[in-house]
């Protein structure tokens, strides 16, 4: 009796601890987050699933110049409204053809400048670099940095470049764009005045460290299922 109760007990503990060893294996596993990744995360990219509409309105003014149109656009279904003070246009991007050419170009720019830290995952054909400390252009900061090459093929843009820079808190503070990879800056400015847009945290203003140039953005509203 005493070795058939030890026999039951021996099978029993190895059951388990075969089971034990299934469950540890069949267990995935979780992959560390990539810098592209976590500058995603730091300024909403969870709560994107959730957006149901965006609108805002491209602001450019230099000096006494002023320049601005507007958008709505739905992410779900990819249909775009523009506005302008001559027309208003309604399109769906997946249905593009070359009568909206200039007007979807205007929609990724603009998108592009506004919800920068999600085209990280979002992009195709983009290779960012490894992070390293560098001094920032504008601030003169020693800070994060990475760049992003895009591929010479596809976009409107093919080829260029951008190098980030971002906080310890992952928020993006200033960026360099090199037209074509070109060693020389095409553009440099800042990132300022953050807000929180139902989760999504944007951005509001772009300027230059020399010139009185800003890009703002204005009338932005987030919609949420």
């Amino acid at each position: 009796m005493i070795k058939h109760t030890l026999f039951i007990f021996v099978i029993a503990a190895s059951l388990f601890s075969c089971k034990q060893k299934q469950e540890k294996t069949s267990q995935p596993e979780v992959k560390p987050l990539t810098v592209a990744e976590k500058i995603a995360n730091a300024h909403g990219f969870e709560n994107w699933k959730n957006v149901k509409s965006i609108h805002f309105t491209f602001n450019v003014d230099k000096d006494s110049i002023h320049f601005e149109r507007s958008w709505n656009w739905k992410p779900k279904t990819n249909d775009v409204i523009a506005y302008s003070k001559h027309d208003t246009i309604n399109y769906n991007r997946s249905k593009l053809d070359s009568t909206l050419t200039k007007t979807d170009s205007g929609f990724i720019n603009d998108k592009y400048w506004l919800l920068v830290p999600f085209q990280l995952i979002w992009d195709e054909g983009l290779t960012v670099s490894s992070p390293v400390k560098e001094v920032a252009p504008i601030s003169k900061a020693d800070i994060n940095k990475i760049t992003l090459t895009y591929s010479k093929e596809g976009g409107y843009t093919p080829g260029d470049a951008y190098d980030i820079y971002y906080g310890d808190d992952y928020l993006i503070k200033e960026w360099i764009f090199r037209k074509g990879n070109d060693t020389v800056p095409s553009m440099i400015s800042t990132f300022e005045n953050y807000k929180d847009f139902n989760g999504i945290k944007i951005a509001l203003e772009h300027k230059k460290g020399d010139s009185n140039w800003n890009l703002n953005f204005t009338n932005v509203n987030v919609e949420i299922k």
